[in-house]
């Protein structure tokens, strides 16, 4: 049998919660709101748990408020200046009729490997009006809720 000083217990509890807490880490990030861009459900200074997307895989579904890179692979898309994750709720999916509110994109239906998002504030939100369709590798985290009130 072996036995555990109280010295080697804390060693091994701290070893645990370290390897725990690289792992959340992996899985989650935790984002800031800045802007008016998602008002009335988020607010700056509003700190949300978004958990990880990484590559192609994860589903994003229609009415998720998600946190889009500004700086990506040479996809010929890119935001200009701002932070370098905005947060934004997605409008439109690939395959859905292009609703309405983005007339001028001049496609009928969002394409393969692309999205469309729009701030829940629009006359203080840039997005899918302004940048077309992005890139649905630009998302890196989908929100799972708010921190703070």
């Amino acid at each position: 049998m072996i036995a555990l000083t109280v010295a080697g217990l804390v060693v091994v509890l701290g070893a645990a919660a370290a390897a725990g807490l690289v792992l959340v880490r992996r899985a989650f990030m935790v984002i800031e709101v800045e802007g008016r861009s998602m008002e009335p459900a988020l607010r700056s200074g509003d700190r949300l748990l978004a958990r990880r997307r990484t590559g192609p895989g994860g589903t994003i579904e229609r009415g998720q408020i998600v946190v889009i890179t500004r700086i990506g692979p040479g996809d010929g898309f890119l935001l200009d200046g701002g932070p370098l994750q905005v947060i934004k709720r997605v409008a439109a999916l690939p395959g859905d009729a292009v609703p309405a509110v983005f007339d001028g994109l001049g496609e009928d239906v969002v394409p393969p490997g692309h999205i469309l998002v729009l701030g829940d504030n629009p006359d203080h939100s840039a997005d899918s009006r302004q940048w077309g369709f992005l890139p649905e590798h630009r998302v890196t985290g989908v929100v799972a809720r708010r921190l703070s009130l």
